[in-house]
C-alpha cells in the first residue's frame, strides 16, 4: 500500500469520525439539552363585564384597538338608572323631614309636664326618633348606591390593554357579570414553555432563556416557575383546574411536557408580541457537556 493511498484512507476515515462526532452532538443537543419549540406567549385575558344590566346604549372602542386604564369603553343605557337615583334623592329627604318632625316632637314630650306627658310617652318618642335616624341613614346608603349604579353605566378599562375580538354592539342586551368583551393586558405577556420530562432536570428557576418567535425575532426572558402537575388522561378525577398536555401521540409512549413559566426580561418594543404565538425557547443552563461525552 502507497503512503498516498494510507492517506486518502485516514483521511476518509477522519472525516467519517468527525461527521459521526457531528451527528452524535446534534443528536445529544436535541434529545438531553433544555429547550422546545413546543412554547406559546401568554398573557393576562382581563374579561370585560359591567356591573350593572342593560341595553348598550354606545360601544367606544373597536376591535384590537389599544386603551388606556380608566378609559371608557361601553356605556349602559342610563335613563332607568337616573330614576332610581332621583328616586333615592326624594326618599332621603322624605326621610330627612321625618326625622326633623320626630325629633321635635320629642324634644316637646321631653319638655312637657309629667302631669302631661307620661314617661312612656317619652320613651315612645325618643325610640320613634331613633328608628327615624335609621331609616335616614339607610335612605343616604341606598342613595349612595344608585349613584354608584349610575356612575358604572359607563364601563372603563381596568388596565392599558388591547381589545381583541370584539363582538358587542348598540342595542345588545347585557346581565350584571356578562364578560362583554376581552382585554389583553399589554404588560403582562410572558411564554409557556413546555419542556419534556426528562429535560425537567436540568430546567431551574432563574435561569435565563433566550427566546425566538417563529417570525425570527428574539427575546430573553428567565424562568419564573414550573408547574407541579399536569392533567392526566388515564385518571379523569385528576383534571382539577391543572394544565391538559395532550400527549403527541397517543399510541407511542413519549414523554409527557410540563409546562414552564418564562418571563420576559423587557417587552419588544418595535415588534407585534400577540397572544397564543409560537415560539422556540432555549435555556441557558449551567450544564456543561464534556468532549469525550460524545462518544
Amino acid at each position: 500500500m502507497t503512503l498516498k493511498k494510507l492517506y486518502s484512507i485516514l483521511f476518509t476515515m477522519l472525516i467519517v469520525v468527525v461527521a459521526l462526532a457531528f451527528v452524535r452532538a446534534l443528536w445529544l443537543h436535541y434529545m438531553n439539552d433544555p429547550w422546545t419549540r413546543d412554547a406559546r406567549v401568554r398573557a393576562n385575558v382581563i374579561n370585560i363585564a359591567p356591573d350593572v344590566a342593560g341595553l348598550v346604549e354606545k360601544v367606544l372602542v373597536h376591535d384590537n384597538q389599544l386603551v388606556k386604564k380608566g378609559e371608557v369603553l361601553f356605556e349602559v343605557d342610563p335613563a332607568r338608572y337616573q330614576l332610581a337615583m332621583q328616586r333615592a334623592v326624594n326618599n332621603v329627604i322624605a326621610r330627612k323631614t321625618d326625622v326633623d318632625l320626630r325629633k321635635e316632637e320629642a324634644a316637646r314630650r321631653r319638655g312637657a309636664n309629667d302631669l302631661v306627658v307620661s314617661r312612656e310617652n317619652r320613651s315612645q318618642a325618643d325610640s320613634a326618633a331613633k328608628v327615624a335616624e335609621a331609616e335616614y341613614q339607610r335612605a343616604l346608603n341606598e342613595l349612595e348606591a344608585a349613584k354608584l349604579d349610575l356612575q358604572r353605566t359607563k364601563i372603563r378599562a381596568t388596565a392599558d390593554g388591547y381589545i381583541t375580538n370584539l363582538n358587542l354592539h348598540k342595542g345588545d342586551y347585557i346581565q350584571v357579570g356578562q364578560a362583554a368583551m376581552a382585554l389583553i393586558d399589554k404588560d403582562s405577556f410572558w411564554v409557556y414553555g413546555y419542556f419534556e420530562e426528562t429535560k425537567l432536570p436540568l430546567v431551574k428557576e432563574g435561569e435565563s432563556a433566550e427566546i425566538t418567535l417563529m417570525s425570527g425575532e428574539k427575546m430573553h426572558g428567565h424562568v419564573s416557575s414550573i408547574a407541579r402537575g399536569i392533567y392526566d388522561s388515564d385518571n379523569p378525577d385528576s383534571q382539577e383546574l391543572i394544565a391538559n398536555v395532550r400527549p403527541t401521540f397517543d399510541w407511542v409512549r413519549l414523554a409527557r411536557r410540563i409546562p414552564v413559566h418564562i418571563s420576559l426580561d423587557e417587552l419588544p418594543q418595535n415588534q407585534i408580541l400577540a397572544m397564543g404565538t409560537t415560539c422556540t425557547v432555549v435555556l441557558n443552563t449551567e450544564h456543561q457537556r464534556e468532549w469525550w461525552d460524545i462518544f
